[in-house]
């Protein structure tokens, strides 16, 4: 057996381990992840240090960013919940379209409120909304929240002006504008196979416990005296609006450009949450005449259920980078060169296949269009927009728990690992097969 191969074969175990010691043995998520991490490094061949400075850094790396979007995100989800804000935007929208429509609206929702935002940032956002949807309507969390995902999940990936999709659209030397355009094209049929059609399935098949901590904090009831739907929304946009003032400002002014420099400063995912968050305590604490104490309070108490989620999903971090670490990516891009398909399947598999070992939909992307990108360059006629998507759907497919956002729906739905398995992870397989095959079709059509 080839070092390559045993290298696969270890991940393969670590994957298939980690699930056992959860789902069978009822270890942890936490401890599990700590453990399989550490033997998957030793096994690897890695110095006992350096698996444990792999696994650290992983678990700074994810926590850095995540923690504190989660952390700002959720207080501005428990400002919605305690006005009423979130009651009335889900009001809305159950009443425009129908109880039996509402997850389509969620989709659509989360399709346009994703593209300038990063995933956790659009999921910490709207998950206010889905608690207080399915509490108001009856409706499955599941029927709710994997349209929301989904739609997130697909512009993450393949529109621009995401990181990797930025990244795979330099290294192809793609045009943005046609990018975007074609990733509505292959984007929207995808996200409504993986969300709506799916959820509707699947949602009658998972029973999910009732008692969800994080829907009590988030998705509350308000009897009294609502903000309106507009300053509703426009809270909840601020995030969206300031991030793609930021791409603009990236793409239109110079560098130098004082106004690019302000705008690029408070586009930061973490700043554009903190300004919601600071004009929530007036435009909504305002309306239900909230005390500051009120408002210390609200912060304090949703806090403590995220406590558990972002150890986990710091965990999965570290078993991350553990893989990545551990030589597993390589092996498969060095497995991958010698491959005759076509640039499209190529690109597509590479992605697949990387995801799949490591977890982070952004190496994968990022990877396999460093590996992609010159043999694409020596065949005539390949479209590198089309590259990107497919490039992007194989980064999406098949979210499992090397993956911290596999780790941060399962805590938020209160789900266990085989029905998180059986939700998002399926939803994620949809995407990278449906992207890929429309992306196909598309093909055909250019």
């Amino acid at each position: 057996m080839t070092a390559d191969a045993r290298l696969l074969l270890y991940a393969l175990l670590a994957v298939i381990a980690l699930i056992l010691l959860i789902a069978r043995a009822k270890v942890h998520p936490f401890v599990a992840l700590i453990l399989v991490s550490l033997g998957m490094g030793a096994a690897a061949g890695m110095q006992l240090g350096a698996a444990v400075k792999a696994f650290q850094d992983g678990v700074g790396n994810v926590l850095g960013f995540i923690a504190i979007v989660v952390g700002l995100g959720t207080m501005l989800g428990k400002m919605m919940a305690e006005s009423g804000a979130a009651t009335r935007i889900a009001t809305t929208l159950i009443n425009l379209f129908g109880e039996k429509h509402v997850h389509w609206a969620i989709m659509f929702v989360a399709f346009i409120v994703g593209i300038p935002v990063f995933f956790q940032v659009g999921f910490v956002l709207l998950i206010p909304l889905v608690f207080t949807i399915a509490r108001r309507t009856g409706l499955s969390l599941i029927k709710i929240g994997i349209p929301l995902v989904a739609g997130l999940s697909v512009v993450h990936g393949m529109l621009p002006p995401h990181p990797a999709a930025m990244l795979a659209v330099t290294a192809y030397n793609a045009d943005v504008g046609r990018t975007i355009l074609y990733g509505l094209l292959v984007g929207i049929p995808t996200a409504a196979l993986a969300g709506p059609l799916y959820a509707s399935w699947i949602a009658p098949r998972i029973a999910l416990n009732p008692d969800n901590p994080l829907a009590a904090q988030l998705g509350g009831e308000s009897t009294q005296e609502m903000p309106s739907f507009s300053i509703s929304v426009i809270t909840v946009l601020i995030p969206v609006v300031l991030m793609l003032l930021a791409s603009a400002a990236d793409a239109a002014l110079d560098a130098t450009s004082p106004t690019r420099n302000t705008l690029h400063f408070i586009g930061q995912p973490i700043v554009a949450l903190l300004l919601a968050l600071l004009f929530s305590f007036w435009s909504l604490g305002r309306a239900r005449h909230f005390t500051r104490d009120q408002l210390l309070k609200f912060c304090n108490d949703c806090l403590a259920p995220t406590a558990t989620i972002l150890l986990v999903i710091g965990a999965g971090g570290g078993f991350n980078q553990v893989l990545v670490a551990s030589g597993v990516g390589h092996a498969i891009a060095d497995m991958a060169i010698g491959s005759n398909a076509s640039p499209l399947l190529l690109a597509w598999g590479i992605a697949a296949l990387i995801r799949v070992a490591t977890g982070s939909a952004t190496v994968a992307m990022t990877t396999a269009a460093g590996i992609v990108a010159p043999i694409a360059a020596s065949i005539p006629g390949t479209n590198a927009e089309l590259l990107v998507l497919a490039t992007g759907a194989g980064s999406l497919i098949l979210s499992h728990v090397n993956d911290s956002g596999f780790w941060l729906i399962k805590e938020f739905f209160d789900m266990t690992v085989p029905q998180t398995l059986k939700t998002w992870t399926v939803a994620e397989t949809i995407i990278g097969i449906a992207g890929l095959g429309f992306t196909l079709l598309l093909s055909l059509a250019l």
